[in-house]
Order: C-alpha cells, then structure tokens, then sequence
C-alpha cells in the first residue's frame, strides 16, 4: 500500500476542503459552513456546501458527497494515485517511497497503536487498583471525578521498574515494540530494557482518531528529576504535530465552542469540566508553527490563555512572535491571561466556569500583545528612543508574509504611535506630519498608489473651538502614554474635564440602542455575531452587556424558533446573570419610543434595517472622532488656515451623522407604523 493512512490523514490536515474546493468553486461563508454553486451540474441557487471542521463537502443538487480527494478524483477525473499526488503537490508534502516493505511497514504502525492502547488499559487498571490509591488521591485533591479520569482515560504507573514489561510481555508484545513506542528505555548502552513511566499519574495521548500515540507522565514524588515526562519521538508520536484532546475539541468547535489553549493535561481536564470542551494543550513544549496552523483549522482565532505570572507573559509573547508571520485575512490569536499565581486549575476550582468566562472574555488581540511587549518598561523620552521603537515595530510587521494583512498592521501601529506620543500640548515625534508617516508608511504608500491619513485614535472636541490641546511646552520631560479608545483626550485638562467624565459615565443612545436591538432579536447573532462584537463601545459597561449577551446566545444550544421565545430567554438568562440594573439604564438611555426595528415584535426586515442603519452609522461616527483627534493634535501643533478648515470641516460631518440618524427613527413600515420619507 503506498499511500497509508497515517499519510492520507497528514494530507488531509495540510489542505482544508474549501481551500481545494475554492480553486474551482467561488465560495461565500455561510455561517460555519461555505456555499457556492454545483461544480457537477448547471444551477443558479446554491446547493454545494463545505464544511471545514468535518472535512467533507456535501452537493444537495447532485447527492455527491466526499472529501478533498473525492472531491479532485471527480472534477478532474482522476485516479485515486493521481488525485493523492496532486494534493500532495499542493501541500507540499513529500510523496512516500514506494517500497516492497510498505505494506509490511503499514501493519507494523497498527500493531504499535495495539500496543499503545494495551498500556493505556494496563495503567487505567492499576490506577483502579490497590496500587493506585496514591494517585487516586492525588486527583481527587484536583478535583477530578472518576467520570473525568473515565473520560480521559487516566492511568497510574506502578513505582515497579518492571510493571509494564512484565504485562505487556505476558500478553505477547515484544520488547522491541516497547521500546519503539517509548514506553521502555533501552539502548545500547542499557542490557536490560526498563519501563520509561514509574510512579507517575498517566494521561493518554491520542491523534484524531482517537487512537492512543503517546503519554504524559505527572510524578506524584517531589523529589524527581522531571515533574512532567512525555514519551520521547516514535513512529506514532511527534509531539510538535499534536495537541493534547485535540479530537475531542475540533468536533467541539465545530459546535460552537470555543478554542481555549491552555499549558497543561489538568489544566485541559479542568477546563472541559467546567464546561469549555474546546480546550487543548501543546506537549511539553512551547506552542510550534504546526500546532498553530492545527488550531487555525478549527476556529480563526483560538484563545492562548496563559498563567498571570512573568512565564505566562512569556510564554504569550513567544506565541505572538511565532504567529505574526503566519497571519492571514481573518486568522490570528486572542490572549487571556489569568490573575496572577493562578493556573486554569486553580480558577476553576475557586471561581468556577464564571471566573473563566470573565478571563476568556477580557483577551486581547494579538497586536495589542505585540504592542505591550514593545513599550513594556520603556523609556522614550528623547527622539532616538522613539526611533529604535519605530524601526522595531516596523521590522515585526515586515515580517507578516501575507500583503494585505501587513498593511493593516502597518496602518494600526502608525496609529497608535500618534496617538501614545501625542504630547501634553499637541508637539510630538509621531505627529503625521513628520518622517515616521513616510519612512514607517513608504512601501504601503507605494503600492496602494494613495496617500496615508492616519486615522489617529482619540476623543475629539466636539464642544466648538480649536480642542483642548494648546501649545506643546518645550523641553517637557518625555511624552505621556495616553489609554487607547476611541474616546481619548488629547490633554490631561480635556481628560479630567466634566465633559469628558460625563461621555465616559453616560451609555449613548446609539449604544443603547444597539443593546436593546440585540437583546428584542438575538435571532440577529446567527449572521452578525462577528459585526456585533467587533463594535467600539465608550462605556464599560456596555461591553460587559454585549460579552454577556453572545455568552447567553452561545449558551443557548436550543434556540427556539419562536422571536419572542428567544428574546424571553436572552432577558432571563441577563437577569439571572445580575444585569438587571444595566438594562434599566439601557433602557433610559433611549430617549425614543420611535425606533421601531429595536423594539419587540418589529418584523424581520424592519429589524434588520434598522440594525444595518445603527451599524453603519456608529461605526462612521467612531471613525470621525478619531479624525477629530487627529485634527485637534495637527491645530495645536501648526494653528494654520488649513489645519483649522480640516477641524471645522470634521465637526460638520460629526454633525451630519447625529442628523442621519434621526432616519433610523423612520423604519418601521413592515411593523404597522408610518415609515418616514427618506
């Protein structure tokens, strides 16, 4: 047999189904799913969908079914041979000899994943044993249940230098199958061969197919050498192509679940218990390129959450360095980091799934990683300091492979380079006007063919005047680090004024509005779950409202297809969760009766109107306050005619979108009310 299976499954997990079907099929996202049109017959509906997370595509037109390979074999009218070949061809993946021992070399593989599935019963049975009562107390102070060591087929390995051998061999398995599948230490240099895992708590290492390939030893000794031990590389095992309930997690995703990467087998165990099935783990090393592109094949962007501590932060900055050049258009890292000297263990057992919830829901993207690391501790208070930050920053985001995302990354740090040496009084080294725009920004500007305007990233003035900025004072100590949002000051007197207090306490109508839509439809979160939560908010507690509103849709694994059912549960799900007074302040924060499609009972497309309306203009509304920032900085820097007509000319726009939105009050015609003229 030339093609194994060991080698068929590494070709699948190199190429997903839509990446193959894309080449000859034009793909749009449906939900978890990609649909296009019948590449095998003439259609003008759509009836051909892909489905990543299973790896098979499903055509409803024709009732053919199948995989990457299927998928080649018919559209080409290939071979089997050939079709694999050509696959391999696109996912650079060496072809297998073809040898007279493959066949040989193939029931080899199957006879070492029956020896590997005979230890892990073997360790199972002694943790069950009188032996095992060590290490059953060690995981019941872990909290870890009889079911979940059932669950995970947990095991305890005898302090017996001999155990294993011993029962393996009275069961017929030769010592060199032992030793090849790494549950023995031999050599040379060793006469007599010995069991590698003793007096160790054991938890079973599988592929996606559920077959045991490895171990993972935790010592229950204080004393040892090494608290964790792995089974070394074998036939079976290559610890930086595997993670730790990977199987069970891809199926878990698939269903919704999130993609949380934690450092340790208890710490996985801990979170699936609580109820977050999506977790994984690396194998004893720190997460490797393969283990990333494993993890972009089930969500586009998994949670790396690390201990609180320094090594946590360590930890997550090495992944954010291994991610950057691997970032594609919708693929990247979130990072939550725990309370400090707390692992997921220990958060579970004292805070519960809530306690990891809040930490899940806290992660920050990964340029905000990035973006910490570079100004953690530093000092940039002269201009070469700034310009080693510049060529730093510029270095990292030369080095994402993929064009259209290193643009954007470009276009974000230029940002918040303005925005964080913005200066007291409006002087500072990255103003937009002087060399960073045009060394840092060159290459985009080049090839975009268009100039760059930085969009800056503050809370504008929109009180009248030249803003709160004022003269720079010459010679002022180094620049403050102002807090990014999108409402920002551009002086500590704007800051601490009452205006801007009363913008920070106040939720807006728009905002409100927004919830309110969420809360009467949550049937909107199908199509637009990504939209809603990428939205910029002012007031923290409208965050915490909308985390807690996706929380409660997630959660929801049995919407009712009844609106109103849906919208009953997602208000009882917020009450119970302590929301109460936060929705009543939603509700005073809407100072109309007249937006229609927000209320409940309002018809489809009255509610899906309206909501493209608030969408729409609040994300125009947030992009003309950071304009107006930046048009503040540029007056207080250089007061000229051209600098104030650009401040003038965003306060009339910022104007124009609180008139717009009186429109929004107009939809409703589908719902029984007056629809206003537009």
């Amino acid at each position: 047999m030339r093609f194994t299976p060991q080698f068929l499954d590494e070709l699948r997990a190199r190429l997903s189904v839509s990446e193959v079907v894309g080449k000859r099929v034009k793909l749009k996202k449906a939900g978890r799913e990609w649909k296009g049109l019948s590449p095998f017959q003439q259609e003008k509906t759509p009836s051909f969908y892909v489905n990543d997370q299973k790896g098979f595509y499903h055509d409803f037109s024709s009732g053919k079914h199948g995989d990457i390979i299927n998928f080649v074999m018919e559209t080409d009218g290939l071979p089997f041979a050939e079709a694999v070949e050509r696959l391999a061809n696109m996912a650079g993946l060496a072809l297998p000899a073809v040898t007279p021992n493959a066949a040989r070399e193939e029931q080899r593989r199957r006879s070492l994943h029956d020896v590997m599935d005979l230890a892990a019963k073997y360790f199972a049975e002694t943790l069950a044993s009188r032996l095992g009562a060590k290490a059953r107390g060690y995981l019941a102070d872990r909290a870890i249940s009889p079911a979940t060591q059932l669950q995970f087929r947990l095991g305890y390995a005898s302090p017996d230098r001999f155990a294993l051998k011993e029962h393996l061999g009275k069961l017929g398995v030769s010592v060199e199958d032992m030793v090849e599948t790494g549950l023995l230490i031999g050599g040379d240099d060793i006469p007599v061969p010995y069991d590698r895992f003793r007096d160790r708590v054991m938890f079973p290492i599988t592929d996606l197919r559920g077959r045991v390939i490895a171990f993972g030893g935790r010592a229950l000794e204080k004393d040892v050498p090494a608290k964790y031990l792995n089974s070394p590389e074998t036939p079976l095992f290559h610890k930086g192509d595997n993670l730790y309930n990977h199987q069970t997690a891809r199926k878990a995703t698939h269903d919704g679940a999130s993609l949380v990467v934690v450092e340790g087998y208890v710490d996985v165990i801990a979170m699936v218990t609580a109820g977050f099935a999506g977790s994984v783990a690396p194998l004893g090393t720190a997460l490797t390129e393969n283990q990333l592109q494993l993890l972009w094949k089930m969500v586009d962007e998994p949670i790396l959450c690390f201990d609180g501590d320094r090594a946590g932060q360590k930890a997550a900055y090495r992944a954010a360095d291994l991610a950057l050049p691997f970032l594609a258009p919708g693929k990247s890292l979130r990072f939550a980091l725990l309370p400090e000297g707390q692992d997921p263990d220990d958060l579970v057992r004292s805070g519960g799934r809530g306690a990891i919830e809040d930490v899940i829901a806290a992660a920050k993207p990964l340029a905000d990683m990035i973006w910490s690391r570079e100004l953690e501790g530093g000092n940039f208070a002269t201009p070469e300091r700034r310009a080693a930050l510049e060529a730093r920053i510029k270095e990292l985001t030369n080095g994402i492979r993929d064009e259209v995302v290193r643009r954007y990354y470009r276009d974000e740090f230029v940002e918040r380079l303005r925005r964080t040496f913005a200066p007291e009084g409006g002087r500072g080294g990255f103003s937009g006007r002087g060399n960073f725009q045009g060394s840092f920004q060159g290459s985009f500007q080049g090839n975009s063919g268009r100039s760059f305007q930085p969009r800056g990233g503050g809370q504008a003035n929109r009180f009248g005047g030249q803003g709160f900025g004022g003269q720079g004072r010459r010679g002022a100590p180094g620049p403050t680090l102002i807090p990014s949002g999108p409402y920002q000051a551009a002086s500590p007197q704007l800051a601490s004024s009452p205006i801007m207090k009363g913008q920070r306490g106040a939720i807006s109508r728009r905002e409100a509005l927004i919830l309110q839509i969420l809360i009467n439809h949550p049937w909107l979160l199908h199509d637009h779950l990504e939209e809603a939560a990428a939205l910029e908010f002012v007031h923290s507690d409208v965050h915490k409202l909308r985390a807690a509103i996706i929380a409660a849709f997630a959660n929801d694994h049995h919407h009712s297809p009844d609106p109103e059912e849906q919208a009953e549960k997602m208000r009882s799900d917020l009450e119970k969760g302590g929301f109460t007074p936060l929705l009543q302040r939603v509700e005073n924060g809407i100072t109309t009766a007249a937006v229609w499609g927000a209320r409940e009972g309002a018809a489809r497309d009255d509610v899906l109107s309206t909501w493209h309306q608030l969408v729409a203009l609040h994300r125009q509304y947030h992009s003309l306050l950071r304009e107006l920032k930046d048009a503040e900085l540029a007056l207080g820097e250089d007061p000229s005619e051209a600098n104030l007509a650009w401040l003038r000319d965003v306060k009339a726009r910022l104007a124009e979108v609180d008139g717009t939105e009186a429109l929004i009050e107009g939809f409703g015609e589908l719902s029984g009310r007056f629809q206003k003229s537009v």
